[in-house]
C-alpha cells in the first residue's frame, strides 16, 4: 500500500473503531450473533459454514447530511450497491430457476434503510414489460431475470415518500426501447420526484444546493447510460454529468484509477460527479468482503489524484455490508468527511466550523461516539489541513491507543483480494498459504457465471 494513503487509512479506522458502544463488540472485534453495536452486523468473510471468526462490521455510513445540506449536491459522498436488485436468494418471477449470480443480500428497501442512497440497475425489455436482469448481449433470459423494474421502483417510491429529506440516484444500465423506461418511471409514482435533466449543471458547474433539492421536491436523479433519451424517457445521458471509473477486475488493479470506457477522461473537469466502482467480475461474497476492507479507502485517493483531485461522490460495491470492519460505510464517511470538511472522516467534521477544522476522537474507545449515527466526539481540534491535499494531516492524538489500531489495521489489511491482477505481486509465500483457498472461492464465485454462459450458447441457435 502507497505510504501516502497510510495515514488516511489509519485515521478512517480510529474513526470506524471510535464508534461502537460501551457494551458492545468494537468494529472488528470476533463476536457472537447479538453483540455488535447499531449500523452493525457480526457475521464472517466467507458465506460458508466454519469457514472463518464472524467479526462486527459496518452496514450503515454515517448520515452524509449528519453537518447540514448547506452545500451543492457534488460536495457529498453516497454509499451506492452494484446491481441493487440482484439480490441472493430471490425468488423466481418467471418460473424458471434464475442462475445469474447475485451482487446483493438484503432488499433494495433493506439497502436504502440501511444507508444506500446510489442504486445500479440494469433494465431490459422483456416478456412486454422493462425487467431487471443481470444477463449478458443486451438480451434478458429467464434465468436472468430478477423481477420487475416497477416492483424495484415502487421500492423507492415508498422510501422517498416516507423520507421527505433523503435524495436517491439511479443509474440504468439501459437495454430498454425509448418511452419503456419513462412509462414505468410515471406508473411507479416516481415522476414527481425526478430532477429535472434541463437544471443539471453543465461543463462542470456546481449542482444545487442539497436543502433547495429537497426542497423542490427534486429528490430522484435517474441517469442512463443511452444517448437520446432526455425526450423520451425523461432520463439524463450519464456520462454528460458523471465521471465512472473502469467497473470489473481491472477496476481493482491497485495504485490507479482508470475510466470505464464510455467515460470521459478521469481528469476532465465537463462533468462534476464521480462515481467510483469496486467489484469484481464475477461475483464473490468473499472476495467483496477482502475488496471492501483496505483496498477499498486506498482505492479513494488512487481515483482523487486521477480526477483532478476529486473524491468520488458514489462508491458502488458489491455485497456492501461484507468487509472485514468499516467496509464501504467506511470509505462512504472517508470521502465526506474529505468533501465536507477536509477532514479524514465526516466523524471529525465540525458543524459550523471553517474547512479543515477537524474534531479529534477521544483517546479512549470506550468515551467515543456510540453507534455509527451517533454525533461525533466533543473534543476539539484544528486540523493541520486546510483544504484536501496530498498529504494527510496524522496527528498521533488522532489515533486510538496503539492496542486498538494495531489489531484494526491487521484486519483491514490482509487477504486484500482474490480477481485483481495487482494480487500477482504478493510474495509468493503468501501466495502458496491461499493457494487452495482462493481456488474454491474462485470457483464458488464464477460457477453461477460459467452455468449463464453454457445456458445462453446452447440458446443461440434459437429464435
Amino acid at each position: 500500500m502507497a505510504g501516502a494513503t497510510l495515514p488516511l487509512l489509519a485515521a478512517a479506522i480510529a474513526a470506524c473503531c471510535l464508534a461502537a458502544a460501551d457494551a458492545a463488540a468494537l468494529v472488528g472485534d470476533t463476536c457472537a450473533a447479538s453483540s455488535c453495536g447499531a449500523g452493525q452486523r457480526c457475521a464472517s468473510c466467507s458465506p460458508l459454514a466454519g469457514a472463518g471468526a464472524a467479526v462486527c462490521s459496518r452496514t450503515t455510513p454515517l448520515d452524509p447530511k449528519a453537518h447540514g445540506t448547506g452545500l451543492p449536491f457534488n460536495r457529498y459522498t453516497w454509499l451506492t450497491t452494484h446491481n441493487s436488485f440482484a439480490v441472493l436468494g430471490s425468488a423466481s418471477r418467471t418460473g424458471t430457476p434464475i442462475l445469474a449470480p447475485p451482487n446483493q443480500e438484503d432488499t433494495v428497501t433493506a439497502q436504502l434503510k440501511n444507508g444506500v442512497r446510489g442504486l445500479m440497475l440494469d433494465a431490459y425489455d422483456f416478456q412486454n414489460d422493462v425487467w431487471l436482469c443481470h444477463s449478458f448481449g443486451g438480451k434478458c433470459y429467464n434465468f436472468a431475470a430478477y423481477q420487475r423494474a416497477v416492483d424495484v421502483l415502487k421500492e423507492i417510491q415508498a422510501f422517498l415518500e416516507a423520507n421527505p429529506s433523503e435524495v436517491i440516484t439511479v443509474f440504468m444500465e439501459d437495454y430498454a426501447a425509448p418511452g419503456s423506461l419513462g412509462k414505468v418511471l410515471g406508473g411507479s409514482g416516481l415522476s414527481k420526484y425526478l430532477f429535472p435533466s434541463a437544471k443539471m449543471p453543465r461543463d462542470g458547474g456546481d449542482w444545487p444546493l442539497l436543502e433547495d433539492m429537497i426542497a423542490q421536491n427534486h429528490r430522484l436523479l435517474v441517469f442512463t447510460s443511452k444517448q437520446g433519451k432526455e425526450a423520451s424517457d425523461g432520463m439524463a445521458y450519464e456520462w454528460d454529468y458523471v465521471l465512472e471509473t473502469q467497473y470489473g477486475n481491472d477496476g481493482l488493479v491497485g495504485g490507479s484509477c482508470q475510466k470505464r470506457a464510455e467515460s470521459r477522461a478521469m481528469d476532465s473537469t465537463k462533468q462534476s460527479l464521480l462515481l467510483m466502482n469496486f467489484f469484481s467480475t464475477n461475483p464473490s461474497q468473499l472476495w467483496a468482503c477482502g475488496n471492501n476492507s483496505a483496498p477499498l479507502v486506498a482505492k479513494l485517493k488512487a481515483c482523487y489524484d486521477a480526477s483532478a483531485k476529486r473524491w468520488p461522490n458514489f462508491i458502488a460495491v458489491d455485497f456492501y455490508m461484507r468487509s472485514k470492519g468499516g467496509g464501504a460505510p467506511l470509505a462512504t464517511d472517508v470521502a465526506n468527511g474529505r468533501l465536507q470538511c477536509g477532514c479524514d472522516s465526516i466523524a471529525y467534521c465540525k458543524s459550523g466550523s471553517a474547512f479543515g477544522s477537524c474534531t479529534l476522537p477521544s483517546a479512549s474507545p470506550k468515551t467515543a461516539a456510540t453507534s455509527p449515527v451517533a454525533a461525533p466526539p466533543k473534543t476539539a481540534a484544528s486540523s493541520p489541513a486546510a483544504a484536501p491535499s496530498e498529504t494527510y494531516a496524522s496527528s498521533p492524538a488522532a489515533l486510538p491507543p496503539e492496542p486498538v489500531a494495531t489489531v484494526s489495521m491487521k484486519l483491514e489489511e490482509e487477504d486484500s483480494t482474490g480477481t485483481s491482477a495487482a494480487d500477482t505481486a504478493k510474495s509468493s509465500a503468501s501466495s502458496s498459504n491461499r493457494s487452495a483457498h482462493l481456488s474454491n472461492s474462485f470457483l464458488f464465485g464464477l460457477l453461477p457465471s460459467l452455468l449463464l454462459l453454457l445456458l445462453i450458447s446452447d440458446l443461440s441457435g434459437v429464435n
